[in-house]
């Protein structure tokens, strides 16, 4: 768990987030397939991806989804809450690749007493294509109106205690 907090006033239109890099192996993508029940050869039978023409085994895109989400959760920090995260899957990426999950806050608002972030937010492969293009509206915490939600989450009280 990361103890990082992100807070509204400090964020402003054009900040980049922190990039993350992900490298997924194929064990990490059987894995996967038990995990989420997508047992589809492609993701991890060298043999069948090749014979259905492609150059090897590929990463779930639903994995590849959930590397964006730890993107902004990661960022977000404990007291943030990921409210929407929605991406296409434009390119192939294989296991032992370098991904690097990376985003921009595009828009940065209030609505409904809510302190939220629109981002563009991306997975680049290791020979700079950007495979999977997204977008993510994050709720951040404010630095005024922390203390009245700080007891709504434990890992706030655990990071706090960390931080320290």
């Amino acid at each position: 768990m990361k103890c990082q907090e992100t807070f509204w006033e400090d964020i402003y239109e054009g900040f980049e987030i922190p990039s993350i890099t992900k490298e997924a192996t194929t064990r990490q993508l059987v894995q996967y397939a038990g995990a989420s029940g997508d047992f589809y050869e492609i993701h991890y039978d060298k043999d069948f991806a090749i014979d259905t023409g492609l150059s090897g085994v590929i990463i779930h895109g639903a994995l590849k989804n959930a590397f964006l989400g730890t993107l902004m959760t990661d960022w977000a920090g404990p007291l943030g809450f990921l409210r929407k995260l929605s991406c296409q899957y434009r390119g192939m990426d294989y296991p032992n690749q370098s991904l690097t999950a990376k985003g921009t806050v595009t828009r940065k608002y209030e609505e409904n007493g809510r302190f939220l972030v629109d981002c563009d937010i991306l997975l680049e492969n290791s020979s700079g294509e950007i495979t999977t293009p997204g977008t993510a509206t994050v709720e951040l915490p404010s630095v005024s109106y922390t203390h009245l939600r700080a007891h709504e989450t434990d890992s706030y009280l655990v990071c706090r205690l960390l931080l320290e």
